[in-house]
C-alpha cells in the first residue's frame, strides 16, 4: 500500500500525526510525507499522488479535481483529517469511485460539547461573576443566573452536531424544536424532537442554536424579521457560520439588551477590532473555537487509520462521507 500524507510540518501536523501514529502508518505501507513547510500546490500534488493508494489530507489541501486526479490511477481512498470535505472533494473524485472518509463525526461531537458549554456558561453568567470577583465583588440580589433544566430549545439545522447536542441535552429534560427542511420526519421521531418552522423557533424558544451549513441558500437565512421575534430574556447561540446570520441586524437587536448571545463565528474573521459586538455586555465572544478541541485531533487520525484498515479488509467504514453528504457540507 502506498500512502501519501499531504499535511505539512506547519498547521498542527504533529497534533494529528504523533510519533506513535507515524510509526503506525509506516507499518501499514510505503509512506510519502509532504517535504515542504507548506501545503502542496496543485501541480506538486498532481505529481506526488501518481502512485498513491491512500491519500491522507488536512485543512488547506488543494481540491482533488480532475486536473490532479487524472494522474492518480491507483488512488482508492482519501482520508481527510478535517471535518467537512466540501472544499476538498469534487464530483470527478466520486465519479472515479474513490471513497472518502473524514473526522467529521468526531469533530461534530466535540463541537456539540462546545455548544453545551457555551449555553451553560451564558445562562449562569459565568464570565460576569468571574470578572466581578476578580474586581473584588461578590454576588448581589440584583443579578441572578439561570439554568438549563426544563427549558425550550430551538435548533436551526439538524446535521451531525445538532444530533450529538440533542443526546447531550437529554439529562436536562429540555423540550427541543427543530427546523431543517432536508430531514425527514422519521429522523426527528427517532431523536424525539418536534418539527417546527423558523418563525415558531424564533418566537417561542428560550434558547436558539444555529447548526445549518454554509451554502448559497443559507446566506443571511437568519434575518432582521426573525431576530426581532426572539423573546426577551432568551439566548442566541451561533457555532455554525457567520454568514448564516445578518450580523448587522443581530447587532441592532443585541444593542437593545433584550436577549443574550454566544457567538463563535462571524461574517468577517478574525472579528474586526472595532466591531460593536466587542463592546456589548450581553454577548459572549469566542474566536471560532467551539470545536474540535485540540486533544481530539489524535483521536481523529486513529479513527481514520482504523477505517483504512477496514477498507482494505473489506469491512464497512465508520467515517465514510458519501457524495450526497459531501455536497451538502459547509464550505
Amino acid at each position: 500500500m502506498n500512502i501519501l500524507v499531504t499535511l505539512p510540518e506547519i498547521d498542527g501536523k504533529n497534533s494529528f500525526i504523533t510519533p506513535e501514529i507515524e510509526s503506525m502508518l509506516e507499518s501499514m505501507g510505503n509512506v510519502t510525507w509532504n517535504p515542504f513547510n507548506r501545503q502542496f500546490s496543485a501541480d506538486e500534488l498532481k505529481d506526488y499522488i501518481r502512485e498513491t493508494d491512500v491519500c491522507i489530507t488536512g485543512w488547506g489541501c488543494p481540491t482533488l479535481d480532475r486536473y490532479i486526479l487524472e494522474s492518480a490511477g491507483r488512488l482508492k481512498l482519501v482520508a481527510h483529517t478535517g471535518g467537512s470535505v466540501a472544499t476538498l472533494v469534487s464530483p470527478y473524485l466520486y465519479d472515479r469511485g474513490i471513497r472518502v472518509i473524514s473526522g467529521n463525526r468526531i469533530f461534530a461531537e466535540s463541537v456539540a460539547e462546545g455548544v453545551l458549554a457555551y449555553i451553560l456558561c451564558s445562562l449562569r453568567n459565568i464570565p460576569y461573576y468571574s470578572q466581578d470577583m476578580k474586581a473584588g465583588g461578590w454576588q448581589t440580589g440584583g443579578f441572578m443566573s439561570e439554568g438549563l433544566l426544563d427549558q425550550d430549545i430551538g435548533l436551526v439545522g439538524f446535521g451531525m452536531v445538532a444530533k450529538y447536542l440533542v443526546s447531550m441535552l437529554r439529562p436536562f429534560r429540555v423540550k427541543i424544536k427543530v427546523y431543517d427542511p432536508y430531514v425527514n420526519d422519521d429522523i426527528l421521531r427517532e431523536y424525539n424532537v418536534e418539527k417546527a418552522t423558523l418563525d415558531q423557533i424564533f418566537s417561542t424558544c428560550k434558547i436558539i442554536s444555529i447548526h445549518a451549513p454554509k451554502t448559497p441558500d443559507t446566506y443571511h437565512m437568519i434575518n432582521k424579521e426573525l431576530l426581532e421575534m426572539i423573546p426577551d430574556g432568551s439566548l442566541f447561540v451561533n457555532t455554525a457560520r457567520g454568514s448564516i446570520i445578518d450580523e448587522n441586524a443581530l447587532v441592532k437587536e443585541l444593542q437593545k439588551g433584550r436577549f443574550k448571545a454566544v457567538l463563535d463565528v462571524y461574517e468577517t474573521e478574525p472579528l474586526p477590532s472595532d466591531s460593536i459586538l466587542r463592546k456589548l455586555d450581553n454577548v459572549i465572544l469566542m474566536p471560532h473555537m467551539a470545536g474540535p478541541t485540540y486533544d481530539r485531533r489524535k483521536t481523529v487520525t486513529l479513527a481514520l487509520i482504523e477505517d483504512i484498515r477496514n477498507f482494505f479488509s473489506g469491512k464497512q467504514m465508520v467515517h465514510e462521507i458519501s457524495r450526497e453528504y459531501a455536497m451538502a457540507m459547509t464550505r
